[in-house]
């Protein structure tokens, strides 16, 4: 279909096989946009992702030329690094991005008796600071000289508690908040801002024991797939979704807890 073909995209935090970012960048790259995306892979290794892996974005870029557009990326520090720098670096090589898709982010699972200062202030430098301040870079390059789609992941936060989480949990809910009210400055110049709420997906940190506790509270039978997510950010991206602005949208296959 070619839903965004002479479209430049620029997605955060791609950095493994089984991730959605990945996901986001193929599935946007079989629409006809062209692919910018960072990654980060020295926060995988910390997590100890079996997929963690410096090479794959390369392997990657191999397979997004396949369907004839460009393709770029670059390691990057969301947390510390300049976001007029990254959006400079994809003009130079591709042209101003018009779509922003903010997938990267931070999470350490912590209770209340857990949480820390230096703990929170990780998850605020990437999952608020960095991805603020990158989609106001991106919005002020774009304003007035083309429409645009910015699309930012976040979590279940504003659907149910989630009780030991409590960082990761309190930044994604700024992100939301942030969402709606972006979206009402950034509509008189045709830009749109939405979040995704893609719910439990496989990304590669499931065991079999979450699977089997995860599953009976998806209603359609199944857990969610990084493709499921990827699905929805292209189609929010595309024009159809031109009229679409502000919306948190939980795509989680009726996930409930």
């Amino acid at each position: 279909m070619n839903r965004l073909q002479g479209q430049i995209v620029l997605i955060t935090g791609a950095s493994r096989a089984s991730g959605i970012g990945g996901a986001i960048c193929k599935a946007m790259a079989a629409e006809g946009a062209d692919i910018f995306f960072t990654h980060y892979t020295p926060y995988d290794h910390q997590l100890q992702y079996e997929d963690a892996d410096h090479e794959w974005p390369d392997r990657l870029i191999t397979e997004l030329r396949e369907y004839h557009v460009r393709a770029a990326h670059i390691e990057w520090d969301l947390a510390t690094a300049d976001p007029e720098r990254l959006i400079s670096h994809v003009e130079q090589l591709f042209g101003t991005p018009t779509i922003l898709v903010n997938n990267a982010t931070h999470c350490q699972e912590v209770d209340h008796e857990a949480l820390s200062a230096a703990i929170l202030d990780q998850h605020y430098a990437v999952n608020i600071r960095g991805t603020c301040m990158l989609s106001i870079a991106w919005a002020k390059r774009l304003k007035g000289h083309a429409s645009g789609r910015m699309i930012n992941l976040v979590s279940g936060q504003d659907k149910s508690p989630m009780p030991g989480n409590l960082a990761y949990v309190a930044t994604k809910g700024a992100i939301s908040a942030f969402t709606r009210s972006l979206a009402a400055e950034l509509a008189a110049h045709s830009i749109t801002v939405n979040a995704v709420d893609p719910g439990p997906t496989d990304t590669g940190w499931m065991t079999n024991d979450i699977k089997n506790f995860l599953l009976p509270k998806f209603p359609m039978g199944r857990i969610g797939l990084p493709s499921d997510a990827a699905k929805l950010i292209t189609f929010l991206a595309s024009e159809e979704a031109a009229w679409v602005t502000g919306q948190i949208i939980h795509s989680d296959g009726g996930y409930w807890d």
